[in-house]
C-alpha cells in the first residue's frame, strides 16, 4: 500500500471516531482545519500539515486516555509522519501543535479561556503552560508563526455541519508531496 493510500485509508477510518470532547468526528476536524488553511491562503504543505495534524490519535499507537485520546498525538503523529517519508516542515508543524497551545497559554492570559474543556484537560496533561525558558525557545523556532497558525485551525476547526471539501479531494496535493 502506498503511503498516500495508507494516509487516505486512516483518514477515512477516523469518520466513526469522535473528536474527544466536541461534536464534530474526528475527520470532520481534519477536514475543516485543512478547508481553514486553504482559505487563509496557505501553502500545500501547511495545508496537508492541518489535515493530518491529529493524525496521532487516530494510529493506536500512544498512551489512549478514555476520553481525551492519545494525550502524545502530536509526537506519535509527527513520528509516523515522518517514518513514511513526509517533508520535514509539515512533520514539524504537526508537532508542534501542542506545543503552540501551552506557549499561547503562558504569554496570552485570556488565551486559556477561550479552550474548550477537553483542550483545559488535555493542557495539563501535555505539561501545562511553558515554563519561561519553553517560551524563549519557542520564539526562537524558525516555524513559531507556522505553528500558531496551526492552532488557530485547530481550535476553529469543531463545527459540527460544516460544509469543507471532502476527504478525496486532498488525495492529488498528498500525491504531489511525494513527488
Amino acid at each position: 500500500m502506498s503511503v498516500v493510500d495508507e494516509t487516505m485509508a486512516l483518514l477515512a477510518e477516523s469518520a466513526a471516531e469522535a473528536y474527544y470532547g466536541e461534536q464534530v468526528t474526528q475527520l470532520e476536524h481534519a477536514l475543516q482545519a485543512a478547508h481553514l488553511a486553504g482559505e487563509a491562503g496557505a501553502d500545500e504543505e501547511t495545508v496537508l500539515a492541518a489535515l493530518l495534524h491529529d493524525i496521532g490519535h487516530v494510529l493506536d499507537r500512544g498512551h489512549l486516555h478514555e476520553d481525551l485520546g492519545v494525550i502524545d498525538h502530536d509526537e506519535q503523529g509527527a513520528a509516523w509522519l515522518r517514518e513514511r517519508g513526509f517533508s520535514e516542515r509539515l512533520v514539524q508543524l504537526v508537532a508542534g501543535h501542542v506545543a503552540a497551545k501551552r506557549f499561547l497559554v503562558a504569554t496570552n492570559p485570556h488565551y486559556g479561556g477561550r479552550l474548550s474543556s477537553s483542550s483545559v484537560r488535555t493542557l495539563e496533561l501535555q505539561g501545562g503552560p511553558m515554563s519561561p525558558e519553553e517560551v524563549a525557545a519557542f520564539e526562537g523556532d524558525p516555524l513559531m508563526k507556522e505553528k500558531l497558525r496551526m492552532r488557530s485551525w485547530d481550535e476553529q476547526a469543531k463545527e459540527p455541519g460544516a460544509a469543507v471539501a471532502q476527504l478525496d479531494s486532498y488525495r492529488e496535493m498528498l500525491e504531489r508531496h511525494f513527488q
